[in-house]
């Protein structure tokens, strides 16, 4: 079965082409356009020709699944795409209006070059979907949920999906038995606790900016700190949103979002900016493992937690835990899983 996957961001678009058999996987094509603007059908028919060199056409695949980032409470597995869900995946880009538009363009691109070619979108908030009324909610007043389903919905789901099922493999452990807890450390980051294989609280909210100290994002912060922006200093709603996720996080303390030349740097405030991310990631392990009955790892993931040494030894300095295992996390791979599970499904219940 010959699955295509495709991230399509706001100015990118990425394409992996896998061959997916009951006892093998592999990757037969991969490239990545980046500055392409809004071109995206443009994109994809680059890709296409660069497929067809190698006689590949797009009537070989079986399937395409996309990495869609905002699914709200209507999706919580993979789902093939028709009409209606192209128009609930529309209605949730104003929950996230940097991904959903851009995600939603590589679909309708792929379904003008190829109308009859399967289609499947798999959501990062849909791992977080086990997550308990009690972790999900704001303690706001509830009609405000009820009315405009604003709670939390975590991201990183398909990441952190992974990273639990090679958890699991590496324990030699059913998943369904796995506590862990999984730091996804990227320039965005996101820390899920894991309880018997399901997620059940992740870091990021309503949004990803909730959470950790990230590049450019500023993580958790007291909400008055807006109020007083806008009402005292008298900035503008956008100027506080371009702040809060362009200008704050490691950036906002010392002028860089890159970690590797963060710590390169030997200034006060790039050594400050490093505590400062470090000491909450701390604090979001030491809740979450009062949340879980015991804890078999803990994971590090993502750009960061995958390559940084000095990061993953600061962040487990002094704390007592059993075993920390770093995996690379595969996207991509988790995706062609589950379209490859979702098609046996279907093929299976017809």
């Amino acid at each position: 079965m010959k699955i295509a996957v495709i991230n399509s961001g706001s100015s990118s678009l990425k394409f992996k082409l896998f061959e997916m058999h009951s006892e093998s996987e592999s990757v037969i094509f991969s490239m990545s356009l980046d500055e392409i603007g809004s071109s995206h059908e443009k994109a994809l028919e680059t890709i296409l020709d660069a497929l067809r060199k190698k006689d590949i056409t797009i009537a070989d695949l079986d399937a395409v699944g996309h990495r869609v980032v905002h699914g709200g409470e209507y999706f919580h597995e993979a789902t093939l795409i028709d009409a209606s869900v192209i128009q609930k995946i529309d209605a949730l880009s104003s929950l996230a209006p940097l991904h959903n538009p851009a995600n939603l363009a590589g679909i309708l691109s792929v379904q003008k070059l190829a109308p009859n070619l399967k289609q499947y979108a798999i959501f990062d908030t849909a791992f977080h979907a086990t997550m308990p009324k009690e972790a999900y909610l704001y303690a706001l007043p509830l009609e405000i949920y009820e009315k405009h389903g604003i709670r939390r919905y975590g991201f990183h789901g398909t990441s952190h999906s992974f990273i639990a099922k090679s958890a699991a493999k590496k324990l030699d452990k059913s998943i369904k038995e796995l506590n862990i807890i999984s730091l996804h450390l990227g320039n965005g980051a996101s820390v899920c606790a894991v309880k018997n294989g399901q997620s059940i609280d992740t870091s990021m909210g309503f949004t990803p900016l909730e959470g950790l100290v990230m590049g450019s994002r500023s993580g958790d912060i007291d909400p008055a700190i807006v109020l007083y922006l806008i009402q005292t200093l008298g900035w503008s709603v956008e100027q506080v949103g371009q702040m809060l996720n362009r200008e704050s996080g490691l950036k906002g303390i010392c002028h860089e979002s890159d970690v590797r030349k963060i710590l390169d740097a030997q200034d006060e405030n790039s050594q400050l900016a490093l505590r400062m991310m470090i000491r909450r990631i701390r604090k979001y392990i030491g809740a979450y493992t009062t949340l879980l009955p015991s804890l078999d790892a803990l994971v590090f993931t993502g750009g960061i937690g995958e390559n940084s040494q000095y990061i993953r030894d600061e962040v487990l300095q002094g704390i007592s835990i059993k075993r920390s295992l770093v995996i690379n996390t595969d996207e991509e791979l988790e995706i062609a899983r589950q379209i490859n599970v979702y098609g046996e499904t279907l093929t299976t219940k017809n």
